[in-house]
């Protein structure tokens, strides 16, 4: 996936096309959720080496709503030039399942461009529950099922379907209180409105350290370096909850392949700087920096996967 030749010829195409004219002016990097998320926090830190390197700012722009549709829609309808790109995570491809009526298709309107970055999801508690570890949330829950509240930024997200298929997997009863993105449920855990979440290691790791949430287990394959003490769910006892979330780039479908190319050399060369790589890496991500076509076979993959979760958990848009 990181075979040194590809990213070689990535670079070489970014800087070709670059020479060729694109970009000349601003361009826009849409994101579906406010400020403070997962998401956004990547964008951000992607933004300023994308315009480092192409010599035209980059500029993040917050469009959320329904699930981050608006912001989709808004790139998969845009002019497809280069200038307006969609900064977006499994999202979009669980949409395709959990909505019936979308205006675009996930597959269809997107070329995908490079995958920024990427992390697990987090089951975290307010500090204030009485629960160290997942068997004893497991056994709180039993024991009051219907009573305890998991938090989301919104319907469809990773964090909302990581838990619908933590709730299949081990049969709980825990009701989904969604937020309009990761800020606001992050604050509603924070302020006890409920009591759980599953949230990207980026969004939560400065409340895991002031001690304000306690993280119990990760939907990880492996244990992340920045939460060392943190099993994975299968270290606890649960299978077939393994969540990866990334972060990765779109154009619209009709963008020249130049252009595509171009952006996914930036996006490459920035996960290989070291200050990005490092601050990544301190927020518990990992840099990715992969292949349009690359790209392309994971969204194909990540599409049919959540139809499977969104058909079997029941988990629907409403």
């Amino acid at each position: 996936m990181r075979n040194g030749i590809v990213l070689a010829c990535l670079l070489a195409l970014c800087c070709g096309a670059h020479a060729q004219g694109y970009p000349s002016r601003p361009v826009r990097l849409v994101v579906g959720f406010t400020p403070g998320g997962g998401v956004d926090i990547n964008a951000r830190l992607l933004a300023p080496k994308l315009s480092e390197y192409l010599g035209q700012p980059f500029i993040v722009e917050n469009r959320p709503g329904a699930g981050t549709n608006i912001a989709n829609e808004l790139v998969a309808k845009a002019a497809p030039d280069g200038y307006t790109l969609l900064v977006n995570t499994a999202t979009v491809a669980i949409n395709m399942a959990l909505y019936r009526n979308l205006a675009f298709d996930t597959l269809r309107d997107f070329a995908p461009v490079s995958v920024f970055s990427e992390s697990p999801n987090v089951l975290v508690v307010n500090a204030k529950l009485p629960v160290t570890t997942l068997k004893e949330l497991v056994t709180m829950v039993r024991g009051s099922p219907g009573k305890l509240n998991y938090s989301s930024a919104g319907i469809g997200t990773t964090q909302h379907l990581s838990a619908e298929l933590f709730k299949l997997r081990t049969g709980l009863y825990i009701v989904h209180i969604p937020y309009k993105g990761t800020a606001p449920s992050m604050t509603g855990l924070l302020a006890g409105e409920v009591e759980m979440s599953f949230a990207n290691i980026p969004a939560i790791i400065q409340h895991i350290r002031s001690g304000r949430l306690r993280p119990l287990v990760s939907t990880g394959a492996k244990r992340d370096p920045q939460l060392p003490d943190v099993p994975t769910m299968k270290e606890a006892g649960v299978n077939g909850v393994e969540v990866t979330v990334w972060y990765g780039v779109f154009a619209p479908a009709a963008t020249p392949r130049e252009i595509v190319h171009t952006l996914a050399g930036a996006v490459v060369k920035a996960t290989r700087a070291l200050d990005v790589r490092q601050r990544l890496l301190e927020q518990g991500a990992e840099p990715v920096g992969n292949t349009p076509e690359e790209f392309a076979r994971l969204l194909r993959e990540e599409v049919a996967k959540w139809a499977e979760v969104v058909r079997v958990s029941g988990a629907r848009a409403d």
